[in-house]
């Protein structure tokens, strides 16, 4: 299937891997259908663990994502059984937990927002937003995490 995007211009996506946010996403309820993608152009196609969770719906919405574990290992939020059900059981194999990424015009106030995770079921490719409780910042600073971690992968 061929998306128009803002950002990556038009692209193929295979819809099998399209994810389904069936409450939406906070503070974008009706924005339900998205892709995971990355830039491939660049020289890391991993895009140094940024990766962009795209509205199939909106070609102007793309959220930055990344996995929290590449800078903070021992995150591991609890939550709730109910807020989970509507995308399935989760096992560790098929779980891919995602925190959005807000990235200022001074790259060096680069942060994630470990408040809000991104649950996804690979299974089921459904997905659901939380709001954890608990001291979990909606603005953890990443620039010299991120720096550190490339600078040991370049090693």
């Amino acid at each position: 299937m061929h998306i128009v995007t803002k950002i990556f211009g038009e692209i193929l996506v295979d819809e099998e891997k399209k994810i389904t946010f069936p409450s939406g996403i906070v503070g974008f309820p009706d924005l339900k259908d998205f892709m995971l993608i990355h830039d491939a152009d660049t020289k890391d196609p991993d895009g140094g663990g940024i990766k962009w969770l795209q509205s199939l719906q909106e070609p102007a919405f793309a959220l930055p994502v990344m996995d929290p574990l590449i800078l903070i290992p021992d995150y591991n939020p609890t939550i709730e059984d109910e807020l989970l059900k509507p995308i399935g059981k989760l096992y560790p194999e098929n779980m891919l937990v995602l925190v959005t990424v807000t990235v200022p015009v001074d790259i060096k106030n680069l942060s994630v927002n470990l408040k809000a995770p991104l649950i996804i079921n690979g299974d089921t490719k459904k997905a659901v937003q939380v709001i954890l409780e608990g001291d979990y910042e909606i603005k953890h600073y990443i620039y010299d995490k991120l720096d550190k971690v490339k600078k040991d992968t370049e090693e």
